[in-house]
């Protein structure tokens, strides 16, 4: 299965591309960050810089690690997915499902492995450049010298390849397995998050505005409330549908399109929630923070430096991977429409009636994706506002909601139109002959 693994790499690069971008930038990141954990492990580094290196590293590296997952099991479910027919005969064939998931995650592990080999290079010069922006705003001494030893190469491929297996390998599992099973266990995951984020958000009245553990539990508690929205993504979605009053044939052909896809979307739908969510949340409660300390006249200590540069760290990487995420999830799937595309012309429809059904689509999911994204990060926001400023709601970052929702919007709907009118290039007829 191994080497039938190789040649089907070999005959569809194309496929594969999704995945190796992915991996390329989680174990470049990965690497990158934990590339600090050699450098303070260098000889001659004092305690202070030390701890901060290694602190910084711990928490992005967790986020980066679940990133890189997450990133890599999207683009897996739907190259899977995607390849139903082709399993299939596989199966008829004689392969057995065991066989079948060996070859899905040697093509994951080929495809990682590549990857992360191509990120050692990017991730010693980003691992430099972090670096010199500690050593900018005084967190780590200046005569620090930046190190990329075995910690940082070891972790990055180790974790890339890990997570590419584990990936392909539930990839596989959920294309398998009985849908009842995997609902029920996804609905009681869906509930504990939400429960756990609520009692997490509500436990920051707990706090005093000094204690410096204040953002912890309410940024702990968005995140919880996302991943407890994003699990319960296709629920969501169909329950929208229902109350949507589109009307006209684009509309009416969106809505119907997204009610038989609602699973399939959900992926896509999880990405802007957790997106949102994260972005906002993190955001807002940062300038808050900012504006209470530049109001009470305290200097910011090395502690609260640390932790506004790992907060804007983060929103980064989960601004690059979730935009990752979205382009390489919506490519494949648009360009997987092509015979549907190419059926709708033929029944009738204009190219310029198709590309306003899957502009629809597109606005429809990222208008859903903004909501329950926003509510779980205001969940967050007020209770950690009210207890430091004695305030509901922030009077800070005005732009902060508008520049997510655009970039949300940019990727989601861009992409889709986009890669649209790409696969209407190709005329009717022929796409519906090659897809068949």
């Amino acid at each position: 299965m191994f080497m039938l693994a190789m040649r089907s790499i070999r005959q569809r690069p194309g496929r594969f591309l999704a995945t190796l971008l992915a991996a390329f930038l989680g174990a470049g990141i990965i690497m990158t960050f934990n590339s600090l954990y050699d450098t303070a492990g260098r000889p001659g580094v004092d305690p202070v810089s030390s701890d901060i290196l290694t602190t910084s590293a711990s928490v992005v590296g967790g986020y980066g690690t679940l990133l890189v997952f997450f990133a890599v099991a999207s683009t897996l479910t739907v190259n899977v997915r995607q390849r139903t027919a082709e399993l299939e005969l596989l199966r008829c064939s004689g392969a057995t499902p065991g066989q079948i998931g060996r070859m899905v995650v040697g093509e994951a592990l080929a495809v990682a492995l590549v990857g992360a080999v191509l990120a050692i290079g990017p991730a010693m010069f980003g691992g430099q450049a972090l670096l010199d922006v500690f050593q900018d705003s005084g967190q780590v001494a200046a005569n620090v010298d930046h190190s990329f030893g075995p910690v940082a190469l070891l972790s990055g491929v180790d974790i890339t390849l890990v997570a590419a297996a584990g990936a392909a390998f539930l990839a596989v599992r959920r294309a398998t397995r009985a849908r009842r099973q995997r609902g029920r266990a996804r609905t009681f995951l869906a509930y504990a998050a939400l429960g756990f984020g609520a009692v997490s958000a509500l436990s920051t009245f707990a706090f005093s505005a000094t204690d410096e553990a204040l953002m912890a539990a309410p940024a702990y508690g968005a995140i919880l409330l996302s991943v407890g929205f994003a699990l319960l993504a296709p629920r969501l979605l169909k329950g929208v549908l229902e109350r949507l009053p589109l009307t006209g044939a684009s509309g009416w052909l969106a809505v119907r399109n997204l009610r038989r896809r609602a699973d399939h979307l959900s992926g896509i739908l999880m990405s802007l929630i957790l997106f949102t969510a994260v972005s906002v949340a993190t955001l807002y409660m940062q300038a808050v923070e900012s504006d209470a300390m530049k109001a009470s006249g305290a200097v910011k200590s090395v502690d609260a430096k640390n932790l506004q540069t790992l907060n804007l760290t983060v929103v980064g990487i989960i601004v690059v991977f979730v935009c990752v995420m979205l382009v390489n999830s919506l490519y494949a799937a648009t360009t997987y429409r092509s015979r549907e595309f190419g059926q709708q012309r033929l029944a009738g429809a204009s190219p310029k009636q198709v590309l306003g059904t899957v502009g629809a689509e597109g606005l429809i999911l990222t208008a859903v994706g903004l909501f329950f994204g926003t509510v779980a990060a205001l969940a967050g926001i007020i209770p950690f506002t009210v207890v430091r400023t004695d305030s509901v709601l922030p009077h800070q970052g005005i732009g902060i909601w508008p520049a997510v929702a655009a970039i949300a919007s940019a990727a989601t709907i861009g992409t889709s139109l986009a890669t649209a009118r790409r696969v209407l290039r190709r005329p009717a007829v022929e796409a519906v002959a090659l897809a068949a």
